[in-house]
Formats: structure tokens, C-alpha cells, sequence
């Protein structure tokens, strides 16, 4: 697809519904508090703007779950982005150092590996975390990079030619869902 070309995307089918993404969250959160616990290393970074409301949720669970609140903070990767899409969203908000901090980078969905690269490219403009582990909640592959999650909700295998909707607020609502678009 060229710029400027319009693309009309129609529902092909849900994927996830508001219960699957729940427990999907509910799932990644224990997986990533399971070797280490939720200690004060712990930082979740989400990827503006897909990973804010996965991020905020996982951090909610973790909380609930290990008593202590990991770090959170949130990543604008527009400027590390080796494309030419403008991208308005809000600045990063990262109040926290991340050198020698535990770090996951949180997305909704994993593709091409861009996005997560230009994340990587951000962080380390930010510090030295000890370590930076993966954390998206699809995987749709066709990878670009060789880019993988250290944690994934789910692996939905698409076509180029399809789109993941991921629709989710920052709590969970009946509304939450996951959805494969395809061109019509």
C-alpha cells in the first residue's frame, strides 16, 4: 500500500474476547514476576500507544498479585523510527533511571520487530537496564528483524494482508477484545 492510499479493513474474526485478554494479562504478569518476584528492579516500560493500556494492566495484576508495585513508564519511539510515519502521541514518560534495572517493553502486538527495535534504540538513550526482556500480548509474526518476546498472550499467525485491532482499556471492560481485520 502506497501513501495516501486508502485501505478499507472489514472484521474477519475475533481472536480474543474480554475474558481471554483478561486472563492473557493475568498470565504474562505471573510469567514475568515468576523468576525474579516484583522486587524494586522491576520496571515495565509500555511502547506508546498500544503497550500504555497492556502495560498499565499487567502492572495492575503484578501489583494485585505480588504486593509491591513495579516501576512504569511509558516510551515514545517516534523519533527512532527508521519509517517515515508521523506519529501525534504524547511525549515519553519515564520517571525513573533504568540503569541496572530489570526492564520489560511492553506492546500490544508484535509484527516486523521495527517498533521494538527503535524501543531499544530509545532505552539505551535513557540507561543501562541489566537486562530487557520482551513482553507483547500477540504475536502475529512475518517478522523483518530478528526480534522475539520473551513473553507472548498469544501467537495468531497472519497474512500481510491482514490487520490485529487490539481494543483495550486501561481496566477491564466487556468491550475488550482482539480482532483480525483483512483488506475488503
Amino acid at each position: 500500500m502506497t501513501s495516501g492510499q486508502a485501505t478499507t479493513l472489514r472484521e474477519k474474526r475475533v481472536v480474543l474476547s474480554a475474558a481471554h485478554v483478561q486472563r492473557t494479562i493475568e498470565r504474562l504478569a505471573c510469567q514475568i514476576i515468576e523468576p525474579a518476584g516484583a522486587g524494586p528492579d522491576l520496571v515495565l516500560i509500555g511502547i506508546r500507544k498500544g503497550g500504555e493500556n497492556v502495560a498499565h494492566r499487567i502492572a495492575a495484576h503484578i501489583r494485585e498479585r505480588a504486593g509491591s508495585a513495579p516501576g512504569l513508564g511509558f516510551l515514545n519511539v517516534t523519533i527512532y523510527r527508521d519509517d517515515d510515519v508521523a506519529r501525534d502521541m504524547p511525549d515519553s514518560d519515564i520517571g525513573m533511571d533504568i540503569t541496572n534495572k530489570d526492564v520489560v517493553l511492553i506492546d500490544d502486538v508484535l509484527y516486523t520487530g521495527r517498533t521494538v527495535r527503535s524501543a531499544l534504540d530509545a532505552l539505551t538513550d535513557l540507561g543501562r537496564p541489566r537486562v530487557v526482556r520482551l513482553c507483547v500480548l500477540v504475536d502475529r509474526g512475518l517478522r523483518e528483524l530478528p526480534i522475539q518476546a520473551d513473553y507472548a498472550g498469544r501467537f495468531i499467525p497472519t497474512s500481510r494482508s491482514e490487520h490485529i485491532q487490539v481494543n483495550i482499556g486501561r481496566d477491564p471492560s466487556p468491550s475488550d477484545r482482539v480482532v483480525i481485520l483483512e483488506r475488503a
